[in-house]
């Protein structure tokens, strides 16, 4: 078939396409699911010919808006998983494989401009295709294996696919920004690494093959391989495990210290650990050269002290936990060690029943299912509770609606680990959770399923064990105080959280009608209580459970979110700064109207994301506070109440109604995201 018969066909398809897809427009929504497949079936045919995929984008934007992925997660743009693409295409039904390629290619349309979509704008949708692209790099090289040879035509529909999105991206823009944006998930130091550790596998294949075409974004890029691959002299060539045993037979005790040094500075310096790392700690353990392992774990003075006492403990906790398919675990233990908790009485002990725990059937298969069976079910538990330990604020909520479960992990873990490893021992034990509220015992295991539908699965091994029983709790503690004349948040997070949950809870939204509540009072009130210039001096002292009006980067309202405030501090321009918590993985988002979350470089520590105080409070909608007010209050001068609630009046509370009265309303039910 010549070239100008392919651009026919492509053409005679794109005709063929517009019967099905007037139809689909036109349908009511019951109906939808009848004309998608018509659509899809000639989309399906458009993917194969010459010109097809340029077509298609074209027309992608109209068949979102037609309803095409009605009733499918691909309606859900925001909440699409990049990992997920490549296996859709490459093994999907062909209705499948031509949704995914329209999703693509609809995204791409609104990283371009071309498109708008409700729930996700271009920022974060060319984000999603950089990390989809960066995902299939070998896609970019006409590498096949013999799976894709079995399966040729899919393949180069596939490939051509892929190379047109990075052509329209571009190659160079895709890897660079890919490396920036790793630099910038790893400097929040999230527990959840895999899929930046996958982003970076393919970063070291494109090095491989075009590393010249990188310019002087290759320094970042080389500086993420060898943290993973080679980060010492003696497996800068990645050699491979068996190898790099036999290199470290042959050292003596200055190689052996200098190459452990050098494993902790590139695991503190990314958050990332190599599995050479892992095997280098092992080895020493089994070598009796323990002494180094302070050296390895890149231990501070706090944690050296915590070695020396607890030494024995310690020792059981690696050979149990860290293997190289669980490496990240190492990274945990040192800052869990850091933190100095194992000084705590309770913690030792506690961590001492979690070495004997043994999941029960039901859980331990949850477990293998979510850590893809590298680990027996008990070890993968005891290096997410290391990890949790250790690394209190890289706790992520994954792709489940369940935000206040993720922050009470967060919370536990800072203020009560004693807490956090006597639920996940119920959990594991016995498939059920009991806490009480306001004397009432609550039992897990005898409550409806809450927001989230299933366990998750793409959360660290504590999440995963929990978050079910959690869920059900809280929402079952709503359910017995929504009746009641005020907030129920100012029963349900002192009984779920802890005792240092404020017990005053304002409300800046009249939730049964959506209503603005005197918002300006709303406003003076966070002041009063957090803003040490108008609060006294007073400091936060314990975490505190808050709700953001969640926003995109055009400022349009997503949904309520729970996030935790941490800190009031002046930043290095001296400008005063909320910092705090977002349990949804990535703190560092576009909020719109000039909002941008700083997770770095504005006196942040990892994990916390930051806004001027301001900024903050214009897309907060609630709070907690104690009752005893600190001598010294001020009421912030109107100016400033005036120009942060016109930053709320502008975003979240634009088309809202408002009415007067007490910040504290009634609240029947709380929708989280």
């Amino acid at each position: 078939m010549t070239g100008a018969d392919t651009g026919d066909e492509a053409a005679r398809l794109v005709a063929t396409l517009e019967g099905p897809l007037s139809r689909l427009e036109q349908a009511r929504p019951f109906a939808k699911p009848r004309h998608q497949t018509q659509v899809l079936d000639v989309a399906s045919r458009l993917l194969a010919v010459a010109g097809g995929v340029a077509r298609l984008r074209g027309l992608a934007p109209r068949m979102d808006a037609a309803g095409i992925f009605s009733g499918s997660d691909w309606d859900a743009p925001a909440n699409l998983l990049p990992g997920l693409v490549s296996g859709t295409l490459e093994h999907g039904a062909p209705h499948a494989v031509a949704a995914e390629a329209t999703s693509l290619l609809r995204l791409l349309a609104i990283a371009k401009g071309e498109a708008e979509h409700p729930t996700i704008h271009a920022a974060a949708a060319r984000r999603f295709l950089t990390q989809v692209l960066a995902l299939n790099m070998r896609r970019f090289f006409g590498a096949t294996d013999e799976a894709a040879r079995a399966n040729s035509d899919r393949q180069a529909m596939v490939d051509v696919l892929f190379r047109y999105l990075v052509e329209h991206v571009g190659f160079q823009d895709v890897t660079g920004e890919l490396v920036e944006e790793i630099w910038r998930i790893l400097r929040q130091r999230s527990i959840q690494v895999a899929h930046v550790k996958d982003m970076i596998a393919q970063i070291a294949i494109t090095l491989s093959e075009r590393g010249g075409d990188l310019g002087d974004r290759r320094l970042g890029a080389d500086r993420l391989v060898s943290a993973l691959f080679g980060p010492t002299t003696a497996c800068m060539d990645d050699p491979g495990l068996d190898a790099y045993r036999e290199r470290l037979a042959r050292m003596d005790e200055s190689d052996l210290r200098h190459e452990a040094q050098g494993l902790a500075r590139a695991m503190h310096d990314t958050g990332l650990v190599s599995d050479y790392h892992a095997a280098f700690l092992l080895w020493v353990l089994d070598t009796d050269h323990d002494g180094l392992a302070p050296e390895v774990l890149g231990l501070g003075n706090t944690g050296r002290d915590c070695w020396r006492c607890h030494r024995g403990l310690v020792i059981d906790m690696i050979r149990r936990a860290v293997r190289p398919e669980t490496a990240q675990a190492l990274y945990g233990l040192s800052l869990l060690l850091d933190r100095g908790i194992l000084h705590h009485p309770p913690i030792a002990p506690a961590l001492r029943r979690q070495l004997a725990l043994q999941p029960c059937p039901a859980v331990a298969e949850r477990l293998s299912m979510a850590g893809l069976y590298v680990a027996p079910p008990a070890d993968l538990l005891l290096a997410g509770c290391i990890q949790v330990l250790g690394q209190p604020l890289g706790v992520g909520q994954g792709a489940n609606p369940t935000c206040q479960s993720a922050r009470a992990i967060a919370m536990w873990a800072q203020n009560d680990p004693d807490y956090l490893l006597h639920l996940v021992a119920q959990a594991a034990r016995a498939e059920s959770v009991a806490m009480h509220f306001e004397g009432r015992a609550i039992d897990s295991a005898a409550l409806p399923a809450g927001l989230a539908t299933g366990a998750p699965l793409d959360a660290d091994p504590v999440s995963v064990v929990l978050v079910p029983h959690l869920d059900r709790i809280y929402a079952e503690m709503g359910r017995l105080c929504a009746d009641r004349n005020n907030d129920p948040h100012i029963w349900i997070n002192p009984e779920f959280h802890g005792w240092w949950v404020g017990r005053n809870c304002a409300v800046a939204v009249d939730v049964p009608t959506g209503a603005l509540a005197g918002i300006e009072d709303f406003i003076a009130r966070f002041h009063t209580a957090y803003h040490p210039r108008f609060n006294g001096g007073e400091p936060v002292t314990h975490p505190q459970p808050a709700g953001i009006a969640a926003t995109d980067a055009t400022g349009r309202f997503v949904g309520w979110h729970a996030i935790t405030i941490l800190r009031v501090a002046p930043d290095q321009e001296d400008d005063m700064r909320v910092y705090f918590y977002n349990p949804n993985n990535d703190s560092g988002q576009d909020w719109g109207d000039g909002v941008v979350v700083s997770t770095h470089g504005s006196g942040e520590r990892p994990g916390e994301g930051s806004l001027p105080f301001e900024l903050f409070a214009s897309r907060l909608y609630l709070f907690h506070e104690d009752r005893l007010r600190p001598a010294g209050i001020q009421r912030p001068p109107d100016e400033v109440l005036t120009r942060t609630a016109d930053l709320a009046r502008r975003t979240w509370a634009a088309g809202r109604e408002e009415i007067g009265g007490d910040a504290i309303t009634r609240l029947a039910t709380v929708e989280v995201i």
